[in-house]
């Protein structure tokens, strides 16, 4: 496989945003009232920074070069004075988590295009937070909209298609990474087909040799996934006419009864996984200290990426029950463009450039998630993930595998141009992470933003759970 992920890269990430700060304070020094600042919070080490080496150039088979020489930011400001005739300034900076950012937010800072994930966007736009894109955005017929003409029409459809009140979210967001919630395990102790199944988690056989998801809402996907197993795996159940919009409301639910079992299940695996984590569940599987752990597909592709430098080969699982389909977009907030064109302008254009098909590769290719661009008529993401995965010629045990529903829509026939002939094992590892194949899409189920009660319900829940041993001392303590 050639594609290595470019995180050693990271090193870099504080360097990138002092020249970019510098960027901005000279800028303004220079009081050009021409010059457009623009204020965008991304996800940590979630866009191609640059720097790469001459060796790692991407050559694809039509003989198209891509190498990230400089940071997309920096590129971008290049690119936009070029196409509109205007400088802008990007003051970059990250945030660690969805409630991070919502955080800063309420306590006043103030960014114009932000990244969160979905339910996310779905709580600040029920809160009137976000700004619809302009009309002019998603003109076909313009060729600078790179957003629109590349955006996978899968992914288009499945999230723009959601409906937040009276909104659609296709209106007020614009993807950018998207995946789906499952489990890497190591295939000398684990067997495909118990890695199958999200109660792994409770498996005995490998107490305090599995992780979990630190994360409330990760954690009561899969627990919910393991109370309802048995009807949602049921023949009759996926048969019904009504088997995803059932799924999805049995998967969000947050009725008491519910919330109650889950608790139940969640504490039980928490007796049973060596920790919940955040971020050190990938180096615990590629040291051995576990051999299974609840991860994002991107986060799962960086693991056995890592794992396979060792010489140790991980897979992939998304759990047969249902796994989560997330996406993270970009959203415009109203109290930065304040009603400002030119801010406006340069935000949609921030995200047509990053939506330009050899920019969705340099990103993928430094951060090893997988972008919502499909791409143009030269078929760069195409090509590119042939390059990463694609078979050699004298190579004995290969697959077929059809991608055609990402690149051509879910209700599209295979097509042979989207059927990639690759290694056997790259059906469970790799390739299944970044690209599922449609029977896991078909059965993922998008989370809802929660309502008011919900959300305290499962709060509640999530303490009960994560601090059930200080509860139930303190309770002891005053019980006596």
């Amino acid at each position: 496989m050639k594609r290595e992920i470019k995180r050693i890269k990271q090193l870099f990430s504080g360097l990138f945003l002092i020249l970019a700060c510098l960027a901005v304070f000279v800028g303004c020094d220079q009081e050009d009232k021409d010059v457009i600042v623009l204020r965008v919070s991304n996800w940590e080490e979630y866009i191609d920074q640059g720097e790469w080496d001459a060796e790692e150039a991407i050559e694809l088979e039509d003989g198209t070069v891509i190498l990230g020489e400089s940071s997309l930011v920096e590129d971008f400001e290049q690119w936009f004075f070029e196409t509109y005739g205007k400088r802008v300034v990007v003051e970059y900076s990250t945030f660690g988590t969805n409630e991070e950012l919502y955080n800063q937010l309420t306590m006043g800072d103030s960014y114009d295009l932000v990244c969160p994930s979905e339910y996310m966007i779905m709580k600040m736009m029920e809160e009137g937070m976000v700004e619809p894109y302009s009309a002019e955005f998603f003109e076909e017929e313009n060729e600078n909209n790179y957003y629109v003409n590349n955006v996978s029409p899968y992914i288009r459809e499945m999230f723009g298609n959601l409906a937040i009140g009276d909104k659609m979210l296709g209106d007020y967001a614009a993807g950018y990474m998207w995946g789906t919630l499952g489990i890497v395990y190591n295939p000398e102790y684990i067997s495909e087909e118990e890695a199958a199944h999200w109660r792994l988690l409770l498996n005995p056989a490998i107490s305090k040799r599995v992780t979990i998801k630190d994360s409330v809402r990760d954690a009561y996907f899969a627990g919910n996934s393991i109370y309802n197993e048995a009807l949602i795996g049921s023949q009759e159940f996926i048969s019904s006419d009504e088997y995803y919009q059932r799924l999805s409301e049995i998967l969000n639910a947050t009725d008491k009864d519910t919330v109650d079992a889950v608790e139940e299940i969640l504490s039980n695996i928490k007796d049973n996984v060596y920790s919940f984590e955040t971020d050190s569940g990938k180096a615990d599987l590629v040291t051995g200290k576990v051999v299974a752990n609840q991860q994002w597909s991107g986060d799962a592709v960086y693991t056995m990426d890592q794992a396979e430098e060792d010489g140790v080969y991980l897979n992939y699982s998304a759990p047969e029950e249902a796994t989560n389909l997330w996406f993270d977009g970009w959203v415009m907030l109203k109290s930065g463009i304040d009603g400002d064109e030119d801010r406006k302008l340069a935000a949609e254009a921030f995200v047509n450039y990053l939506s330009k098909p050899e920019n969705a590769v340099r990103n993928m290719y430094y951060i090893g998630y997988t972008s919502v661009i499909a791409g143009d008529e030269q078929g760069a993401v195409r090509q590119y993930i042939d390059w990463c995965y694609g078979a050699e010629e004298d190579e004995e045990e290969v697959a077929e595998y059809d991608v055609t529903y990402f690149f051509e829509g879910a209700d599209a026939a295979a097509a042979e141009e989207y059927v990639l002939t690759v290694p056997e094992d790259q059906t469970r590892r790799q390739l299944y992470a970044q690209y599922p194949t449609f029977d896991v899409v078909e059965r993922s189920v998008v989370m809802a933003c929660f309502d008011k009660e919900g959300n305290e319900r499962i709060n509640r829940m999530w303490t009960n759970v994560r601090c059930f041993d200080i509860v139930k001392w303190w309770d002891g303590v005053f019980s006596k």
